[in-house]
């Protein structure tokens, strides 16, 4: 299958780039996230220097030069296309349990200030760990369970500050 993805690169560029495009790149991981690229004969060095894969938000250096790189898939195209693309500001300002489960582990205190994607709860559901992380960034204003407690579905968890 092809899919196809829109790129925009310094907010200036944009560029439609194919699964096959992808598949057909001359390229060589030489680190976690370093990579060699050869195209048209010409030998590049490119560094995945920061990521929001939530956001599909990267920065790349390309041998000098830092290219900030957008990237949508046709799902994302649509919700724009319908008018139900969502702001940058984060309103959420609480935190509930997506399903039921036992609180394994606590990161955060009240008041802590943390960042969006910060883990705050470790929640074990059907024998997985899973990792619940901060949807924004924030002050906490309260935290209604404990390490140990048995949670139901849509159970609130954290409020956060306003």
């Amino acid at each position: 299958m092809n899919i196809s993805y829109q790129v925009k690169v310094n907010d200036q560029l944009e560029l439609n780039i194919t699964t096959a495009d992808i598949e057909a790149l001359d390229l060589i991981t030489t680190a976690a996230s370093t990579y060699h690229i050869l195209q048209d004969n010409i030998s590049y060095n490119a560094d995945i220097v920061e990521q929001n894969f939530s956001a599909k938000h990267y920065k790349v250096k390309i041998d000098d030069h830092i290219f900030s790189i957008q990237i949508n898939n046709s799902l994302d195209q649509l919700i724009k296309d319908l008018g139900f693309e969502t702001s940058n500001s984060k309103t959420v300002d609480k935190i509930t349990a997506p399903m039921p489960g036992l609180i394994l582990e606590i990161s955060i205190t009240i008041g802590d200030v943390i960042k969006e994607n910060d883990p705050i709860i470790i929640l074990e559901a059907m024998k997985m760990e899973n990792i619940i992380s901060s949807p924004r960034d924030g002050v906490i204003k309260s935290i209604s369970v404990s390490q140990g407690e048995a949670v139901e579905k849509n159970q609130l968890l954290i409020e956060f500050e306003e």
